[in-house]
């Protein structure tokens, strides 16, 4: 029974609750967040954790006028209830319903879109002095959780915000420090002193009369701190230049309101640290909050994943993962080959390297959220002599593209990039796309980027890669290799080698990588209309393979290349550039299939495919048009869901 839920629609709803009723309202949250992911699926360990969170930001606050800014985003989803989403969360994650994550063009409570760790900070001290500039008086807050603070940026703006001083409040939502032992007792004892007005107003009046003194200011706030200091863990970011409070019980809701209310009227740069347990309300995740960060729909009990009948048809027409097969190749090569090292940035289990951690735990490194570092990192160890692979999600590795050029291809080392989830990933949209890849690193001098469609393809590639003198990046997509590719013989290749998976001459089809069954398909039903059509697997998008495409450009000059890529500075465009780098422009005519050039918004991936015309039958028809406009007759591409035009 929801007895306060259903009265909620809006902050000031959560207002007009009595303080003392707040753990209930919690309750009610918790049962109703835990039935709804356990529908839709999504990120429900962080959001558990940082649930009384925020319900005490939104009873203190005034959003959307003061402004809340979420790190990541995996911990809002009860800010996106309290908000006025709370009828739409069975949505969550689902075809035009409501995005996984924070968004501005969702909701007016929503500040940024916010899917990559470490921003939180950085948005938050922006608005914080853009408020200062123009006289406002709205107050700034950065929740951030104590994985963001193992990214680059998250460090760049504590040490920004030290020196500006503007009034803003910074909560650390802390879940797997050590620190987190000093909850307690004494630490709560501590909180209600350094929180109390009257020792604030001591404070900053002793700060006051002490400003013509240095040196005796020091000695008399070190005499209100110094105490603090040998019981908190806060003094790396009073060094920095905050006010650290904490740490508190994060699932305390009441002893929450409390403290950040007499935050909120603090005119300081302030941080404060609660502790929290991710999958709190699960008994199974509390154990194992692994299993609640990111999932599918579950059964409330036990956990256990449930599919629908599509995902289990799907499941008899696929063999293992292309996460699986990448791991499995590299462990059969570094059984082999003992300089071969494995870096990941926080996404063991993402990328399957945890399967390598287990057998090489002297090999494997995890930096944290840190692409950045991942990639220079990775320089070093290739100049000591090492042969590292650097698996990175596609969208995460667009965090690293200096550190790429400057600090890899520039220096001339050698590196393997395996690049997870590129292309369309389906329920986290628009910020995890990996649908830019090629074109970010296809303009780098010595770059090579391939793209298997299987596992036989996947070994091989990689093995390719790190005998590579120069950077080497492996692209492939979420999801399990089809067992379509089963009818083709395993054949050896080599770099920027390609292969003509059927004869024709009326036309060829390029491809590579997810898209080699769409094109086979698409040539089938070509074939059924009377159209013979060449498919070419051509592995590579750089370098390509110059003497079959040549080769081909003799015996027809419809060129069509398909691809599960941005439109700009894809294959297509690589092909492009080859046709006038060869004098070719003129005489051949080319269509390119891929994704347009715009933000994609969440949804099944098969789906996305068929309305951004790459499903077998759309590629088909849209062939047929070209080759034979009058013979054609299909229903137009319908209009896609993109985030708003730049």
């Amino acid at each position: 029974m929801s007895q306060w839920l259903d009265q909620i629609n809006s902050p000031e709803d959560l207002k007009r609750v009595p303080k003392e009723n707040l753990p209930e309202v919690a309750r009610e949250y918790r049962e109703r967040l835990i039935e709804t992911v356990a529908q839709t699926g999504g990120h429900l360990g962080a959001s558990l954790g940082a649930l009384e969170l925020n319900i005490a930001l939104h009873y203190v606050f005034d959003s959307p006028r003061d402004k809340i800014c979420w790190d990541v985003g995996h911990q809002a989803y009860v800010h996106k209830m309290i908000t006025g989403r709370k009828d739409r969360m069975t949505t969550l994650r689902k075809m035009n319903g409501l995005s996984g994550f924070p968004s501005p063009f969702e909701n007016p409570h929503d500040h940024f879109i916010v899917a990559h760790a470490g921003t939180a900070i950085s948005q938050a001290l922006g608005l914080a002095v853009a408020r200062d500039q123009r006289g406002g008086s709205e107050k700034v807050v950065a929740v951030v959780g104590d994985g963001s603070l193992t990214a680059g940026l998250a460090y760049e703006a504590l040490n920004n915000a030290g020196h500006l001083q503007p009034q803003m409040l910074v909560v650390l939502n802390d879940n797997e420090w050590s620190i987190s032992k000093n909850v307690g007792a004494l630490s709560k004892y501590l909180n209600k002193v350094i929180t109390n007005p009257l020792y604030n107003r001591i404070r900053a009046e002793v700060e006051n009369q002490l400003d013509r003194f240095p040196r005796l200011r020091r000695i008399a706030t070190s005499g209100l701190e110094s105490m603090k200091h040998l019981l908190v863990p806060g003094i790396i970011f009073e060094e920095l230049g905050f006010r650290y409070f904490g740490p508190l019980d994060g699932h305390d809701i009441l002893g929450l309101v409390g403290t950040l209310k007499k935050l909120k009227n603090l005119k300081e740069l302030c941080l404060l640290h609660i502790v929290t347990q991710k999958g709190k309300g699960i008994e199974w995740a509390e154990q194992d909050a692994e299993r609640v960060h990111g999932v599918t729909p579950f059964d409330l009990k036990t956990g256990a994943k449930l599919k629908s009948p599509e995902e289990e048809e799907r499941a008899k027409r696929e063999g293992i993962s292309y996460t699986k097969a990448f791991v499995q190749s590299l462990l059969q090569l570094a059984r082999k080959d003992k300089k071969i090292v494995a870096i990941t940035a926080a996404m063991p289990s993402g990328t399957g390297l945890n399967e390598f951690q287990k057998e090489f735990p002297d090999r494997f490194f995890d930096v944290g959220i840190a692409e950045q570092h991942a990639i220079t990192f990775a320089g070093g160890l290739a100049k000591g002599g090492l042969k590292p692979v650097c698996a990175i999600y596609s969208t995460f590795l667009q965090r690293s593209q200096d550190q790429l050029i400057h600090d890899v291809a520039l220096q001339r080392l050698p590196l393997v990039v395996a690049m997870d989830r590129a292309g369309l990933v389906g329920a986290d949209g628009a910020t995890h796309n990996g649908v830019f890849d090629i074109s970010y690193l296809g303009h780098i001098p010595g770059v090579a980027l391939g793209a298997p469609r299987d596992e036989a393809e996947m070994l091989q590639m990689l093995e390719i890669g790190l005998n590579y003198p120069g950077l080497f990046a492996l692209r492939f997509p979420r999801g399990n290799i089809s067992n379509f590719y089963e009818q083709f013989p395993v054949r050896e290749f080599e770099l920027g080698e390609g292969e003509v998976l059927r004869e024709g001459r009326e036309a060829v089809l390029l491809t590579l990588g997810s898209m080699v069954e769409t094109a086979c398909r698409a040539a089938d039903l070509l074939a059924h209309e009377g159209v013979e059509c060449r498919v070419i697997n051509l592995r590579f998008a750089r370098p390509l393979d110059e003497k079959l495409i040549l080769e081909t450009a003799q015996k027809t000059h419809f060129f069509f290349t398909l691809e599960e890529h941005n439109l700009t500075g894809g294959l297509g465009s690589k092909v492009l550039e080859f046709f006038e780098r060869h004098g070719l422009a003129g005489e051949i005519q080319i269509h390119r299939f891929a994704l347009p050039d715009q933000f994609i918004e969440h949804g099944p991936r098969e789906i996305l495919l068929d309305r951004f015309g790459l499903s077998p039958e759309k590629v088909a028809a849209e062939m047929l048009r070209g080759l034979r406009p009058a013979e054609v007759k299909f229903d137009a591409v319908s209009e896609p869901r993109l985030l708003p035009k730049l």
